[in-house]
């Protein structure tokens, strides 16, 4: 019986008697590793007093937290890349959803090879010439030896910057990962200008004549417009050179990245000429719906949220922290332009088409882009909901009385809200933000915040500049290439469908 009850003790602990032999057979090494290492018993811990006995110079604490400064610009603005890379899922859902069936993979097909064709075009060339003249971003690195190289031309004893010359694919031994950074956050930046005309164009577009175009406007276009005002060129020095305001003003792209693609639309539409069966001889309208609410919707849901990396990207800094109301600003204003949009039908005694909601939201971010870090949150409301009001009223006019068939309201939606979000910061910028901008000192200040006028007319000069230009060199472009080849696609394949005649596939399979 003693016997049976000793066996049964032992057996029960028996595994505690293991554990406990385990944990002595790695302590007992790791004991005597500690020995080896340091001399003695004591070793690892003198290790450790060796370690922090000196203290780092001034120098090096100066050199490490520049160093953590730098890897968090950096980091934060290769980040907001990838969401606004994410925005082009967002145009892609979109523009198919808002256009019919029969085309969904060429309406597809077209956003998605823009992006592979726009980043060959601003390897190539097209970073070169909008930076080229400033390739030294100093929030997140300025590495010595990177310098920019600018041709200019010089007109009333002033020099005006044109083009950057320096940076063609990417080719530099000087070249350091900042400007890499820079690269790809500027490249998605073009390539939302790039996708904007496919919306315009939608539906008639042949896919050779697109691949022309997504080669032009990567390479020549936006960079041009891009380098007068983030490049150091002449709107960006206005300012400087004649005394108005900060120079051209742009925050994070209402005009180099909407107004420049948004006008491209305007020109391809006009000159790829309406769908057919839009306008009946008598000019009455015909609505041709698009195939997919819930596929637009959740499309405009994406480019909501890839707007925060956009605008609030734009500082190059995760360190800058005035990005929170940047962010804010995005936001309020995106929710101003749709709700005024449903104020607004409502008023005009229509029901709340989800299509208009969708461009009104669009619209204020469109319009918020440009000013989101100088104004305060009222403004950001105000310039939001004006802008979604705005872009009813100009798709409304161009598709009743212009007769120019813009299946997804591009132009009304970034044209005009682009041009609109510019001048909104000659007028409501609040001083709180930009003290030396484009090199002069002093915050930005609109008119209605006791600037005057200078800052206003910055704005106008630029808004018209980049009208003028990008409206005049697309619609030439339009014109010859259609001389290369056929801009439009054959009547029979538009009346069809263009997925299978353009693209060898069809979208979905009944």
């Amino acid at each position: 019986m003693n016997t049976n009850s000793t066996t049964k003790k032992l057996i029960q602990y028996l595994p505690g008697v293991v554990l406990l032999l385990m944990v002595f057979m790695t302590i007992i090494p790791s004991l005597s590793l500690a020995q080896d290492a340091g001399g003695g018993a004591t070793g690892a811990i003198g290790d450790v007093a060796a370690a922090t006995a000196g203290k780092p110079t001034l120098e090096e604490v100066a050199s490490t937290a520049g160093h953590n400064k730098i890897s968090i610009n950096m980091t934060w603005t290769l980040i907001c890349g990838f969401l606004v890379m994410f925005m082009q899922a967002g145009f892609a859902m979109v523009e198919t959803g808002f256009t019919q069936k029969k085309n969904v993979a060429h309406t597809m097909g077209m956003n998605f090879l823009v992006y592979a064709l726009g980043m060959f075009g601003f390897w190539v060339c097209g970073f070169a010439i909008m930076f080229g003249g400033a390739l030294n971003p100093a929030t997140l690195g300025g590495a010595a030896g990177v310098v920019g190289n600018e041709y200019v031309i010089n007109l009333f004893g002033h020099d005006f910057g044109i083009a950057g010359t320096v940076g063609f694919f990417l080719n530099s031994k000087v070249y350091d990962v900042g400007v890499y950074a820079l690269f790809l956050f500027q490249m998605v930046f073009m390539d939302t200008t790039a996708t904007i005309p496919t919306g315009s164009m939608a539906e008639r577009w042949s896919m050779k004549s697109f691949i022309l175009f997504a080669l032009f406007i990567s390479m020549f276009v936006y960079p041009l417009f891009g380098n007068w005002v983030w490049g150091g060129g002449w709107l960006a020095m206005l300012g400087a050179n004649f005394g108005l305001g900060h120079g051209m003003v742009d925050f994070a792209g209402s005009s180099v990245v909407h107004l420049v693609g948004g006008v491209a639309a305007l020109a391809g539409a006009i000159v790829i000429g309406p769908r057919i069966g839009k306008y009946n001889a008598d000019g009455t309208v015909n609505t041709i719906p698009g195939h997919n609410i819930p596929m637009a919707i959740i499309g405009t849901f994406i480019l909501a949220f890839g707007w925060f990396g956009f605008n609030a990207g734009s500082t190059l800094a995760g360190t800058d922290l005035r990005l929170s109301i940047i962010a804010v600003n995005t936001m309020l204003a995106g929710t101003g332009g749709c709700l005024a949009a449903l104020l607004y039908m409502s008023i005009k005694g229509q029901k709340p088409d989800p299509g208009m909601l969708a461009n009104g939201l669009l619209a204020g971010l469109v319009a918020i882009t440009a000013p989101c870090a100088f104004v305060d949150a009222t403004s950001a409301v105000i310039i939001g909901a004006i802008g979604g009001v705005l872009v009813i009223g100009v798709y409304n006019l161009l598709d009743s009385t212009l007769k120019i068939d813009d299946p997804v309201g591009a132009f009304a939606v970034h044209g005009a809200n682009g041009a609109w979000g510019c001048i909104a910061v000659g007028l409501f910028a609040n001083g709180s933000y930009g003290d030396g901008w484009n090199g002069v000192a002093g915050t930005v200040t609109g008119l209605f915040f006791g600037g005057g006028a200078s800052q206003l007319y910055a704005q106008l000069i630029g808004v018209s500049t980049c009208f003028i230009f990008v409206f005049i060199v697309m619609y030439a472009f339009f014109k010859i290439s259609n001389k290369i080849t056929p801009i439009r696609v054959p009547a029979a394949d538009e009346v069809a469908g263009l997925d299978i005649p353009e693209m060898g596939v069809r979208g979905y399979i009944d």
